[in-house]
């Protein structure tokens, strides 16, 4: 109660729209504290300071707890990476909106986006137990911070990370479809899967290298019906970051696989492996397939690019991290 006294006072000395630092104006502030008195729970509550000023012990901290929930289960860490990636795969470099900056996913509207299916019942709640333990880290950063350790974790590459991503409002969600699909256009892969990518990624500032590196992560997980519709693993190994989705996408027989669901290949009829239309278009158009052949060749190399490139994902349109 003193404090939104204290608040209450601050905000009627101050012009309407005058900052206070940390995103605060006398609306903001205004809006809080009438909300509050009347017992309201704001979504769009007052902006989090930066996470910068975290002390390192907590950081370290949060990571032992991810590393811990990922080794009662590996299953859980390509589920992290997923919501890494999809936390920051909302970005446009054009409007300079969207991406991991704001943690905007742990919002309902955000995870009703397609894209977005079972992330509300898997990898949200489970960063959101160890964000009340850290509760100093921002979403944002504890959601990149989880791609980061699982990818390591699970035997992929060390990912640079850096802390400093302030959570934002729901008026900061971006709208659905930034989000790339497994298949556009016909059924099956074509050109216009390729050129969806493309669209997809450029629009975040990627080239056609750092597109093919990021599908690498696709070693990792599975494809579930209740989520995407889409069903089963890419590789034998699935909790293993390794090079086999190039090998594999390289060279099995991939043929479409007949069941009610949508298309999707397998690998031989009846084959316990599947890849999605949008997989099957890198192999498909020749400047894709370029990579394609130098990661299934090079497993040090597609270690390295990829690193680079989803340390890139998750700073996208963030400043001053540290």
């Amino acid at each position: 109660m003193y404090f939104r006294s204290v608040l209450l006072l601050l905000a009627t000395l101050l012009p309407l729209s005058m900052s206070w630092g940390f995103g605060l104006t006398r609306r903001s502030v205004m809006k809080e504290v009438v909300a509050t008195s009347a017992g309201i729970t704001l979504t769009t509550s007052l902006p989090r300071p930066s996470s910068a000023a975290v002390p390192s012990s907590e950081i370290e901290g949060a990571k032992t707890e991810i590393v811990n929930l990922i080794k009662s289960d590996p299953n859980k860490g390509p589920t992290l990476i997923r919501l890494a990636w999809h936390s920051s795969g909302t970005y446009s470099k054009l409007s300079k909106d969207g991406g991991p900056s704001g943690g905007t996913i742990r919002f309902k509207d955000e995870l009703l986006h397609g894209g977005n299916a079972g992330l509300a019942v898997t990898a949200v709640p489970w960063m959101g137990k160890i964000h009340s333990k850290h509760p100093q880290i921002s979403y944002a950063d504890l959601y990149t911070l989880g791609g980061a350790v699982a990818v390591e974790t699970l035997g992929g590459p060390k990912i640079p990370w850096r802390q400093g991503r302030n959570d934002a409002g729901e008026d900061s969600i971006t709208p659905d479809g930034r989000l790339p699909n497994a298949d556009v256009g016909p059924a099956g892969a074509d050109k216009s899967d390729a050129q969806h990518l493309r669209d997809i990624f450029y629009r975040m500032g990627f080239d056609d290298k750092g597109i093919v590196a990021l599908s690498g992560a696709h070693a990792l997980g599975r494809c579930h019906t209740t989520a995407s519709g889409y069903d089963g693993p890419w590789s034998p190994t699935p909790t293993t970051f390794n090079n086999s989705y190039f090998t594999l996408l390289s060279s099995v027989n991939w043929t479409p696989r007949e069941w009610n669901g949508p298309f999707q290949y397998e690998n031989g009829k009846g084959g316990t492996l599947m890849m999605l239309p949008s997989d099957i278009a890198l192999i498909e158009d020749p400047k894709f397939k370029k990579w394609v052949d130098v990661y299934a060749q090079d497993s040090d190399r597609f270690f390295g690019d990829f690193s680079d490139s989803f340390s890139k994902l998750m700073e996208l349109g963030c400043n001053n991290l540290a």
